[in-house]
């Protein structure tokens, strides 16, 4: 049997000329894989949050990037991922500057820290909304311009921010974030079926699983947990997650290396899930 033939790694985890969408990305886990995109050679990335002076401000700092390809910009797009509407009015300003979109990140998120007898219904509500069904309205109308320029050999790529939260127990108690951990459980399982739904239309559909990294969202966890130096002595890897963790991955997926990975989970906690055979780490 012929031995196959890698073509071409130098461009395995290139994406130069690529279009792409970054919900939530304007801070956080959102921000650093859009600098990651811009780095890898995208030619645009949109950068979309509620508030347009925080995607004003990360598309600066993204523009100031001193190894960006020729032409190659950050554009900020605010939008509410969280309504129909929203959705579709961050559609209708990405089309103003694309006829098409190659890489599609659902990272926008929100979670609520509350005791089980208290919890509100509203809360629980807000999260579900822009965690489950934001994502799913967000990959449905951004899906004729995902299908636009993808192909076998090279589909287009949705990538949704889940959590470990979402494959086991999380942050239960005074703070417990149970539509949070319920939200990233249920945006999983969507992954996985639109991933078959999709795939024969050229478009891959992928979730990434952090655990605790540090961010204005779980600083204040982070801290109840016993602060950053004390979890990242528990982890298996003596450390919590940083931003080049989430940066590899991203590129990975997006990338020619991951064209044929479809429905996974990737786990970026440092081994933390299997420690003890429980979850440790809980976002």
């Amino acid at each position: 049997m012929a031995e196959a033939q890698l073509q071409d790694f130098p461009s395995l985890f290139s994406l130069e000329g690529k279009v792409a969408v970054v919900t939530g990305g304007s801070r956080g886990l959102g921000l650093s894989a859009a600098s990651a995109l811009l780095q890898a050679g995208a030619s645009k990335v949109f950068i979309s949050s509620r508030k347009a002076a925080a995607c004003d401000a990360a598309c600066a700092t993204l523009n100031a990037l001193p190894n960006l390809r020729p032409g190659a910009r950050a554009i900020s797009v605010p939008a509410d991922s969280a309504t129909l509407e929203g959705v579709k009015h961050l559609l209708a300003l990405v089309a103003r500057e694309t006829d098409h979109v190659d890489i599609l990140l659902a990272n926008a998120g929100a979670t609520w820290g509350e005791a089980f007898d208290t919890h509100p219904d509203g809360a629980f509500a807000k999260v579900m909304d822009l965690n489950v069904r934001g994502v799913f309205n967000l990959i449905r109308e951004f899906a004729p311009l995902l299908q636009k320029r993808a192909s076998v050999d090279d589909p287009s790529r949705v990538v949704i921010t889940a959590s470990v939260a979402g494959l086991g127990v999380g942050t239960l108690g005074k703070q417990g974030t149970y539509g949070y951990s319920a939200s990233k459980a249920a945006v999983l399982h969507l992954g996985r079926n639109l991933a078959v739904e999709l795939g024969p239309r050229g478009i891959t559909v992928n979730s990434i699983c952090p655990g605790f990294f540090p961010s204005k969202m779980s600083n204040g966890l982070l801290e109840m947990a016993g602060g950053v130096a004390e979890l990242g002595r528990a982890n298996p890897m003596r450390r919590l997650g940083k931003s080049e963790d989430i940066a590899g991955v991203i590129v990975y997926l997006t990338s020619r290396a991951g064209s044929h990975v479809n429905g996974a989970a990737i786990e970026i906690d440092g081994g933390a899930l299997w420690q003890r055979g429980q979850l440790d780490v809980k976002l």
